[in-house]
């Protein structure tokens, strides 16, 4: 209740800068190129970096030079960081930012990626240097310096409205009618609800144009620690067994696994591996034993890593997410770590593939 007042003035000063913007007091440039926004009316952990990689490789897909301009939320630089130049990546998670280094690894071949908060000099820039075709805005909903030709908004079904209050009382940006200026929703995570009838209606009663997309994730890999920062995704079908094979025992017993991340909404991946391990085909194989949330963005220290093993006992293995991978380079583990790798599944891809191309 105490924040309510200050959440009260957040949502004003976002009121009077969105009318500023609606009215042309505040300007918007043109990148200069064609621009797709990936965005959210929530504060992190909606699912918006998955799509923006999706929205990439669609790009890339249709011979685009695409450049990820994104501000690299928790990086301890400063100013413009160039995190990929679309072949290799050239600086580490602390210098660029977690979710700036994990696109970019996954992008390697497909998309530049640079991190500065003025996303419009930073274009200018990238445009210059690279010769871009197409810019994808990275949480770009609330950035309307930059224009874009198209505006995409994830909603996190397990949490649509961040709680129904406005910044720091709750999770909301701005208030859940701004939805009103999406071109474009996407409801993320709909496999950890029941169902999505009532999130639709509420977002159809804000915006009655935008096309709602359904999509969730899957569950696509899992590859060593080692591997992965190495840059070896294990891209064959879904293989459990190097997790099977971090059992010591013999007989019926469960692979016990200690699942870790430092994430803004770290329920949804625990309630993912729990919902995996309890698929008939895999039941009675693993058991979630313990989990560890760190804050988002969590800097990883070898103190971590040795509470967290000191934490593990009796545990067969950790698991952790391609985020919180970038960050554990480095770091020593007694145990074997995993890395969880996911794909976002839309429920009409072709749809959704044209809506992106054609704008």
């Amino acid at each position: 209740m105490l924040l309510s007042p200050v959440g009260w003035l957040y949502g004003k000063i976002a009121d009077i800068r969105n009318a500023l913007y609606d009215r042309g007091t505040f300007r918007s440039y043109s990148l200069g190129a064609k621009t797709v926004s990936i965005g959210n009316i929530t504060t992190g952990g909606t699912g918006k970096t998955p799509l923006v990689a999706y929205v990439a490789e669609i790009l890339s897909g249709e011979g685009e030079k695409v450049c990820i301009l994104t501000r690299g939320y928790g990086r301890e630089s400063s100013g413009r960081v160039l995190v990929s130049d679309g072949e290799q990546v050239v600086v580490d998670a602390r210098t660029g930012g977690d979710e700036p280094v994990e696109l970019a690894r996954k992008l390697i071949g497909k998309a530049i990626v640079v991190a500065d908060s003025d996303r419009v000099s930073a274009a200018a820039w990238a445009k210059e240097k690279f010769g871009i075709t197409t810019f994808v805005l990275d949480d770009g909903f609330q950035h309307r310096r930059a224009k874009r030709d198209l505006d995409i908004v994830c909603v996190d079904a397990t949490d649509p409205d961040g709680g129904g209050t406005v910044l720091p009382a709750g999770r909301l940006r701005e208030r859940f009618e701004y939805l009103s200026r999406a071109d474009a929703v996407v409801l993320t995570r709909t496999d950890l609800v029941e169902g999505t009838r009532e999130i639709e209606q509420r977002i159809r009663r804000r915006n009655s144009k935008a096309p709602i997309f359904i999509s969730r994730t899957k569950i696509a890999s899992i590859t060593s620690l080692k591997e992965h920062l190495a840059g070896r995704r294990n891209d064959r079908p879904l293989d459990w067994s190097p997790l099977r094979d971090c059992g010591d025992f013999t007989g019926d017993n469960e692979v016990r696994v200690l699942a870790f991340c430092a994430l803004g909404n770290p329920d949804a991946f625990f309630r993912q591996l729990d919902g995996a391990f309890e698929e008939e085909s895999m039941r009675n194989e693993f058991d979630l034993s313990v989990i560890k949330k760190f804050p988002d963005h969590h800097r990883y220290t070898q103190s971590d890593i040795d509470e967290l093993e000191r934490a593990a006992a009796n545990v067969h293995a950790l698991l952790t997410t391609v985020k919180d991978a970038v960050k554990l380079d480095g770091l020593g583990f007694e145990i074997p770590c995993f890395v969880v790798e996911t794909d976002i599944i839309i429920n009409d891809p072709a749809g959704f593939r044209d809506l992106v191309i054609s704008s």
